[in-house]
Formats: structure tokens, C-alpha cells, sequence
């Protein structure tokens, strides 16, 4: 399911920034509980949704093979190949969707050491997506983009761990004056996971546009999984 709102998040990203030290810019002087994505070019209006809704987006289907692992007591390296096909399901009127469909293909590794003061670990992957045309400035839209990332972390603990992670991609979209379509993405996730009752693990994340205006302000991220 996909949801689009204006503003419910206004006063927890502008203590976020207050917090760590980052800019505000302009948006204490703006009003809140606002929505509105608007997008003009060369005097036409190519996009505009100001209204809040709610339904299905768009689908991905994943999956992943394992190229190699290697496991002693002080250490564990693997690499995998994964794959993801995203399906245009959701309404791309409504930005629940783009209209295309994507199929993503990443080359991801991690190496961790088993330490006294509990894993250690590096991680990253390396890849690209092609897209087919969709129905968000369709004749801005970029076909092919690469992906990357790059991250720490460390478990304490078997139940808990944190990490800090760098995602990189090239734009999405050309011939824009915007850096939010035209310029490449870098977005640093710091959070963690946490191992709960019968192999469920819950990981929690909040994402920071290092490249700033490429990338969602302040995101957040909460995702339950099973290990089966």
C-alpha cells in the first residue's frame, strides 16, 4: 500500500535537523500540513497532484542467488547476485506509481569479523536498473540507472546491531534545471535491527539527503521480516 499526505512529518524532520545540526532552509517560514508537486517546463505544466490519497503501488518481485561464502570462527564473506522486477500497479496519476516497469540487477558483497566486541562488518552492492517508458515526464525519463551502496555495521549483540549506509544512484531524469531530477543521488540511512521471538528481525532506519535536494529530506524506514 502506498499513502500520500501533506506535512505529518514537518515537526519531526525540522527537530531532526535542529538535532544534528543540519539546515532547515526555508521551511520553518512555509505553511505546514501542505501538499503539492508541481512541475513546469519550458511554460507547460507536466505534473501536478495536490491532492492526498491513498491505494496500491507499485509491486517488486526479488530474489537472489549466492556466487560464494566462506565461513570460519573469525570471520564470514559472501557474495550474491540479486534481482528485482518492479510491476506498474499503482496509480502514477496519483504518484502511487511510475508506470514502467523496472528490472534492477545488483552485485552485492559483505565481509564481517567476529571480534570481542562483537561483529564488524562492511558491506555494499554495485548494479543498474532498466526501466521501460513511464508516465511521469515520460520524455525526461532516463532508461538505464545505476545503483550503488556502501555501508558499516556492528553487532553488539545476536539481538541487536547498527548500521550506517551510503545509496548512491545516477538521475532518473534529464534536461531539468532541478537537482532533484537532473543530478545524481547520495543518501546516508543510519539505524539498526533487532532479532525478536521466533526469527522475526525488525529493522528501523531514518535516511538524510547528503547530496542535498536529490533525495527525500528525511525518510523513514521500518520493516519487518521472517527468516524461514
Amino acid at each position: 500500500m502506498s499513502s500520500t499526505g501533506g506535512g505529518i512529518f514537518d515537526n519531526f524532520i525540522e527537530g531532526w535537523h535542529r538535532a544534528f545540526g543540519l539546515p532547515n532552509e526555508g521551511r520553518p517560514n512555509v505553511p505546514k500540513d501542505r501538499l503539492a508537486f508541481t512541475y513546469i517546463k519550458d511554460g507547460v505544466q507536466k505534473l501536478n497532484m495536490d491532492h492526498a490519497n491513498s491505494g496500491m503501488g507499485d509491486i517488486s518481485l526479488t530474489g537472489a542467488m549466492q556466487l560464494y561464502d566462506s565461513r570460519d570462527e573469525s570471520s564470514h564473506d559472501s557474495l550474491a547476485l540479486r534481482a528485482a522486477l518492479k510491476l506498474p500497479s499503482g496509480d502514477s496519476a496519483s504518484l502511487r506509481g511510475s508506470g514502467s516497469t523496472d528490472l534492477a540487477l545488483l552485485v552485492c558483497g559483505s565481509s564481517n569479523s567476529f571480534t570481542e566486541w562483537g561483529t564488524l562488518g562492511v558491506f555494499g552492492s554495485l548494479g543498474g536498473m532498466a526501466m521501460t517508458n513511464g508516465d511521469v515526464l515520460r520524455d525526461q525519463q532516463n532508461n538505464l540507472v545505476g545503483l550503488g551502496t556502501v555501508g558499516l555495521g556492528w553487532g553488539p549483540a545476536e539481538w541487536i546491531s547498527f548500521k550506517f549506509q551510503l545509496n548512491w544512484n545516477t538521475p532518473f531524469y534529464h534536461d531539468s534545471s532541478l537537482a532533484e531530477l537532473s543530478r545524481a543521488s547520495l543518501m546516508l540511512i543510519s539505524g539498526g535491527a533487532l532479532k525478536l521471538p521466533g526469527d522475526y528481525r525488525l529493522d528501523i532506519g531514518v535516511s538524510e539527503d547528503v547530496a542535498v535536494t536529490t533525495a527525500p529530506d528525511v525518510a523513514l524506514h521500518l520493516g519487518l521480516s521472517k527468516q524461514f
